[in-house]
């Protein structure tokens, strides 16, 4: 793998599984691999409602993330975590600050409140701007609910140590880059499903937080 790039998330991967194809975004040219917030911004406002998970409405408990984004020298970034070691589950993946939805409290107040205990974000320094498709998990029984915000600067942050070992801020300009980005087919067609894989610099990203960004980056190129 070229650059370093990749990590030592453990993915478990079984028997059989099949290489994908490329993402909707490669075959732009050089110069369209290129994101700005304000394309950010027009492409949540013109895609509609996110799909829902079809567990919604089933009593399935309900998890939600935030996306955070601010642009930096011409170049919008992403704020993700990964997720300490010594946790129950997920130890160790790249993710989206956010986790469970409590009682008496909406998606989004969940994921505002879980991006403050787990990275010292302020809710009130963020502006939601939209959402995107809601997930179900295969290996949780639950649903997703994740929202993009918006963020006036780069924010200064402090992972907490009980649910994350480190902070990551990360170009969409360079998930864009081609080679960073794969996708597998695990299981048997025709039940088979798609696996999104984004290699970074000492860190893999996959499961749903690769799906999400995959959803992110194809409304922004307009390539959904």
């Amino acid at each position: 793998m070229p650059d370093g790039r990749g990590g030592p998330q453990f993915i478990p991967r079984p028997p059989g599984v099949k290489e994908g194809g490329p993402p909707p975004w490669a075959s732009l040219p050089a110069e369209r691999r290129h994101v700005t917030m304000a394309m950010v911004l027009a492409a949540l406002r013109d895609s509609g409602r996110p799909r829902p998970s079809p567990l919604e409405g089933t009593g399935i408990r309900a998890s939600a993330v935030l996306a955070p984004l601010y642009e930096s020298d011409g170049e919008v970034f992403v704020v993700l975590t990964r997720r300490a070691q010594h946790l129950r589950s997920h130890q160790g993946e790249v993710s989206f600050p956010g986790g469970a939805v409590e009682s008496g409290e909406s998606h989004r107040e969940a994921a505002l409140r879980e991006s403050f205990e787990e990275t010292g974000m302020k809710p009130g320094d963020v502006e939601i701007i939209g959402e995107l498709d809601h997930l179900k998990t295969y290996t949780s029984r639950s649903y997703i609910v994740p929202f993009v915000g918006e963020l006036a600067a780069r924010p200064e942050l402090a992972a907490n140590p009980d649910e994350v070992e480190k902070i990551l801020h990360v170009s969409l300009d360079e998930l864009l880059v081609p080679d960073i980005f794969r996708e597998e087919h695990w299981g048997l067609a025709p039940l088979d499903r798609p696996l999104y894989f984004f290699e970074l610099v000492g860190d893999t990203v996959w499961g749903a937080t690769a799906f999400m960004l995959h959803n992110l980056l194809a409304l922004a190129t307009r390539t959904a």
